[in-house]
């Protein structure tokens, strides 16, 4: 099954944030906001132009997203059932297409979030020691590049 990618539409953020939700509940990542707070995040990043989703195609159930503003990628979550499926795979290639650049951070705990950048070719440039994020954790910021051939076929 291959996902249809889509803007985000407002109605979109309910799925959004669930997907946000359950990604919190990780054993070392405080949970910090509630649903009602997650769902307006995921509004936010809808009305900014930011998300792109993946659906089934067949059911319509959101299996994932990407929020980027230019280069910055603001989130990247997955539905636990959909994991290892190349869903985010696709969000990122489909960014990567759009940018010569990307960049993020990730917590440094995020073992698994830390092996998929690296597989897809980001590079770690910098450690945080978590004095700029909410939960206060140890992150890391990744940076990805387009090749230099590539580079010139993408606006500035």
């Amino acid at each position: 099954m291959t996902p249809h990618l889509r803007p985000a539409r407002t109605l979109d953020a309910g799925g959004l944030g669930r997907l946000m939700a359950e990604a919190a509940h990780q054993p070392w990542k405080p949970r910090l906001h509630s649903g009602a707070e997650t769902i307006a995040m995921a509004g936010q990043m809808i009305d900014h132009g930011w998300v792109t989703v993946a659906e089934d195609p067949a059911s319509g159930h959101l299996l994932g997203f990407l929020a980027r503003d230019g280069s910055y990628v603001h989130a990247l979550f997955i539905a636990p059932a959909a994991q290892g499926r190349g869903i985010g795979r696709g969000l990122v290639a489909s960014a990567q297409q759009m940018v010569a650049r990307l960049e993020l951070w990730t917590f440094e705990a995020n073992l698994q979030a830390r092996r998929f950048y690296e597989a897809l070719g980001f590079r770690l440039t910098a450690r945080g020691d978590g004095s700029a994020n909410d939960e206060g954790l140890p992150d890391l910021h990744y940076l990805w590049e387009a090749p230099a051939s590539a580079s010139s076929e993408f606006p500035i």
